[in-house]
């Protein structure tokens, strides 16, 4: 996205070929970027801030639901019409949290659920920058008023109330644009030159904490994932599992660009039961399905409050949690705004279901390495829209674990 509104080429390795950002890609594309593929990366050909044009074509995001919510940011800055949409899953998740400042800062939403639902049109351009004070921490929030910002006349700021994931902030530190910070507070002023440059990708670590989780689990386990991001603001799992008793170091830390890196290193353990809640909650959002795997295997009750965010996911994903791992054997009780799971599960194979959720997906695949008989998976081609190539890793890192059906 910053790519396409710089000035001049960037290069980007380690671009991931998911069917999430290819959609965000071909969308921009629809505006006009030039994109070249590389043999380790992708090359963008920027046209500046003002640069985007119409596309004749609805954009459609597919499954990506943080690509949407941000290019929604960028399309609110825009002098013309644009209309996007994407799968059921994505057609059914919230969107009101972004368009309702964006619509303060000047933008017009028309769309379902008083425009509040893909498919979304958005008329843009002429935007003013606003002081607005987010009733939760999302980054995705931040992030779609802060590009907004971008485009706005004058000053334009966000504050939350705790710590979010703070990539964006990094990124457009890295292109050039000055962006303040205060606890909680960012600040961007309107009208700035992005300048394009080289970026290298570190490795996701939502991704990576499927193997993390499964070399906790999995007794005489020890893997080494090496090049992932280790950014503070998404190893809330990390903290999680050692305060579990999981054996996990970094190690060969670095930084590509203002991203830290490192090699994270994981051995079996035994694992105890953990209560999660506040700030936590957020660093590990995306984790919690995995997470609920660790916790069904660790000897000792673990509770999670405080995550009804949960629930607005690709899937809602505490009832999917309670539910299918249930079938699995683990003893799991659903709350409103989190779970209880009570450890010392014997699990066992039976046939689950993903929900048309990729994290759930990839976490009854890797609860089944732990269960006894055989596991059918069914619903896993929205793997794809974040990890492809799962299963070709699977095998290198449990070989022999069988077959996992879509």
């Amino acid at each position: 996205m910053l790519s396409s509104l710089a000035e001049g080429a960037s290069r980007i390795y380690g671009f991931l070929e998911s069917e999430d950002c290819t959609a965000t890609l071909n969308a921009f594309q629809k505006m006009g970027i030039a994109a070249q593929r590389l043999e380790n990366g992708i090359a963008i050909q920027g046209q500046g801030l003002h640069g985007l044009r119409e596309p004749d074509d609805i954009l459609d995001m597919g499954n990506s639901g943080t690509g949407s919510r941000l290019i929604l940011g960028i399309l609110a800055g825009q002098p013309f019409a644009s209309t996007l949409t994407g799968d059921s899953s994505l057609r059914s998740r919230p969107m009101g949290r972004v368009t309702q400042p964006l619509s303060r800062m000047g933008a017009t939403f028309i769309g379902r659920e008083k425009h509040t639902q893909l498919p979304l049109s958005v008329y843009g351009g002429n935007l003013v920058g606003i002081d607005y004070e987010s009733p939760v921490a999302s980054a995705q929030v931040k992030s779609a008023i802060l590009l907004a910002g971008l485009f706005a006349k004058g000053v334009t700021r966000v504050r939350e109330p705790g710590p979010s994931r703070d990539h964006t902030e990094r990124m457009l530190k890295t292109f050039g644009v000055p962006v303040q910070e205060e606890r909680y507070t960012y600040t961007v002023e309107g009208q700035p030159v992005i300048t394009g440059c080289n970026i290298s990708v570190p490795g996701d670590l939502s991704s990576a904490a499927f193997w993390i989780v499964a070399a906790a689990i999995v007794p005489d386990s020890d893997l080494t994932l090496t090049g992932v991001g280790v950014n503070p603001t998404r190893t809330g799992l990390l903290d999680v599992l050692r305060e579990m008793g999981a054996d996990v170091t970094l190690e060969n830390q670095t930084y590509y660009g203002a991203e830290p890196v490192a090699d994270i290193r994981v051995r079996y353990s035994p694992l105890r039961g953990v209560r999660i809640s506040g700030e936590t909650v957020v660093r590990m959002i995306d984790e919690f399905p995995i997470f609920a795997v660790a916790a069904a295997c660790a000897d000792s009750p673990s509770v999670v409050t405080e995550a009804k965010e949960l629930r607005m996911k690709e899937s809602d994903r505490i009832a999917a949690i309670v539910q299918e791992l249930g079938k699995l054997g683990a003893e799991v009780r659903e709350w409103e705004d989190g779970f209880e799971v009570t450890g010392k599960a014997r699990l066992r194979g039976a046939e689950v279901f993903s929900r048309g959720d990729h994290r759930i997906a990839m976490s009854l695949t890797i609860a089944a390495l732990t269960a006894s008989g055989e596991t059918l998976v069914q619903g896993t081609a929205p793997i794809a829209t974040s990890f492809p190539g799962f299963f070709e890793r699977l095998a290198q890192v449990a070989p022999g674990s069988g077959e996992v059906v879509s």
